[in-house]
């Protein structure tokens, strides 16, 4: 009985990756469900992305190479994200947080050059309201500029985690969790940039 007592908290602590797979597995639950909520406002747009109501379409409106750097920017700050995580497994705190910090300055980026779009739209005459392909494509692309917010929220918070409480399994572990939250965002806008300004612009 004694030594059932002593081994017992070792078998416990040994247990510790229990909690981070099942944390993984959640996230991966919870971004299937997200790709759902995509999937269903991608086929909206399908449905009323020609319902112009005698306005104009995307090929009045959009501006590729505007779209294309935004584009850019999502992209680079994946590449970004990939390198705070080769810190991350490298145990190199500030790497982690210079590179975390270079991800925020394109989501941000990103972030500015989609509300200046949106203004622009706006000030022309061709909100939501105007007509169902307008309608369809505010909700999809605003849908995934609150995701890259929620994002950059996020990566601030973590970033002030690490700083106080270093690389410890927790924040790893959140980290991860993030990664694949950015990537995910990363490989939705490419969805929107060919089958809505892309075809749009066609």
């Amino acid at each position: 009985m004694a030594i059932a007592s002593q081994t017992a908290p070792v078998f416990y602590d040994n247990g510790d990756h229990h909690p981070q797979q099942g944390t993984l597995l959640g996230f991966w639950l919870y971004l299937m469900s997200d790709c759902l909520m995509f999937a269903v406002l991608f086929a909206v747009y399908a449905v009323l992305g020609r319902n112009y109501a005698a306005g104009p379409s995307g090929a009045d409106l959009f501006e590729l190479p505007v779209v294309a750097v935004n584009t850019a920017l999502l992209l680079f700050s994946s590449i970004t994200y990939g390198f705070a995580m080769i810190s991350m497994q490298n145990n190199n705190k500030r790497g982690v947080l210079a590179w975390l910090a270079i991800t925020g300055l394109f989501g941000l980026g990103f972030l500015s050059l989609e509300l200046t779009e949106f203004a622009h739209l706006i000030h022309e005459g061709a909100g939501p309201w105007r007509s169902g392909f307008l309608s369809a494509f505010f909700t999809l692309v605003g849908t995934h500029g609150l995701h890259v917010t929620f994002g950059t929220i996020w990566l601030v918070t973590l970033m002030t985690q690490v700083s106080k409480l270093g690389l410890t399994h927790e924040n790893k572990r959140r980290l991860m969790c993030l990664s694949m939250f950015w990537h995910f965002l990363d490989l939705i806008w490419i969805g929107v940039f060919t089958f809505v300004y892309l075809m749009g612009s066609m």
